[in-house]
């Protein structure tokens, strides 16, 4: 069977009054977020000039001795704010090898204080770099746009399926977004040949993941064309008869366009109407080449039960979906498995007696 092509989605279209248009959204965005976890995204309002601005300032930053970036290097925080090492992060089903990437997080949208106290890392203040204010200034206005794009989508894919405009809009007010930046190390002689990889097949645990597209460097450090076609972002469609592990494609967006992926949290909240996106990162057959990247990450806010809702509500969906869980707890324990959040982390969803009777006992025993 063929695969139907990857749609495209004018941001236009969801906004406008026009129910005709507004149908071709989505109709597009059921085909996109149901078959393949993306869609591409047009008219969504991010000019070459910015984006180009941004990956100048990201490209200064991972240009810093590793000295001076690991005072950014925040473990404490779970790598969600600041500048995350190389050999961190890791894909769950990576078998233990990290990716072959440096990071930098930051929140580009105000967040509940209130929820500062009860996940101060999830919610943190921003990590800045010292001596560089432009960094600042376009990672938040990069940051901001993207969660934009991200809310208006959320909204056509609930007109979509018969919720109200903004029921998914709502689940993400105050959340814990975050916006990466990233660097794909290049590779030595004996790694591209073996066809190591920039980052391993995943899913993201989030909402909903925007991507604007990023920036190949020859081996001088110079922006150049993709340097080969096995490189770059490929995604495994939803599985079929046909097809019982999915389909690898690549995601290779139109000149213009962002990619936006469903992420975990969107697949449970649709009872799996929506499928997130397993995807790869390759790097080239060729040594040598990096390549700059970002991701927008939208989430719900933690105090959200993730169970699938409304009209995706059934006996079978929410058999497929059990238990319900906080999305605080989802996000902790994602951080655990991909190497961000130390392993004791957990212990804080323990009973809290445990260490106490503990205590008890041994002071009974000793007497």
């Amino acid at each position: 069977m063929t695969l139907p092509a990857v749609p495209t989605v004018s941001l236009a279209d969801v906004r406008s009054d026009d129910p005709a248009l507004r149908a071709r959204a989505a109709e597009a965005l059921k085909l996109g977020f149901g078959t393949f976890g993306l869609v591409y995204v047009a008219d969504h309002g991010l000019t070459a000039a910015e984006q180009d601005r941004f990956y100048d300032a990201f490209l200064r930053l991972t240009q810093r001795p590793e000295s001076e970036k690991q005072k950014y290097a925040r473990a404490d925080l779970w790598y969600q704010r600041g500048w995350t090492p190389p050999n961190t992060e890791k894909a769950v089903a990576a078998e233990g090898q990290p990716d072959f990437k440096e990071c930098w997080f930051a929140a580009p949208m105000a967040y509940d204080e209130a929820a500062t106290k009860v996940h101060p890392e999830l919610y943190a203040p921003n990590v800045w770099p010292e001596g560089d204010e432009t960094f600042r200034e376009v990672y938040m206005q990069m940051g901001r746009l993207l969660h934009g794009v991200g809310e208006t989508l959320l909204q056509g894919v609930a007109q979509s399926y018969g919720l109200e405009r903004d029921a998914l809009v709502k689940l993400v007010q105050g959340a814990p977004h975050v916006f990466r930046a990233l660097r794909y190390l290049p590779l030595n002689e004996a790694q591209a040949s073996a066809g190591v990889l920039w980052g391993e097949e995943h899913t993201d645990f989030n909402l909903l993941t925007i991507l604007p597209g990023g920036r190949f460097l020859d081996p001088q450090g110079k922006a150049c064309p993709k340097p080969d076609e096995a490189s770059g972002l490929f995604l495994r469609t939803r599985p079929s008869a046909e097809h019982p592990n999915g389909q690898l494609v690549p995601g290779v967006a139109p000149p213009g366009c962002m990619v936006a992926q469903v992420g975990q949290q969107l697949e449970i909240l649709t009872g799996g109407t929506l499928i997130a996106t397993p995807h790869v990162i390759t790097a080239p057959k060729v040594p040598a080449y990096s390549r700059l990247s970002s991701a927008h990450f939208v989430h719900v806010h933690t105090d959200v039960v993730l169970q699938p809702m409304g009209p995706f509500r059934s006996e079978e969906t929410l058999a497929a979906y059990r238990p319900p869980v906080l999305a605080s707890t989802y996000d902790l324990k994602t951080l655990v498995d991909i190497g961000l959040a130390p392993r004791e982390a957990l212990d804080a969803l323990g009973y809290r007696n445990y260490e106490r009777l503990a205590s008890a006992h041994a002071i009974e025993r000793k007497a």
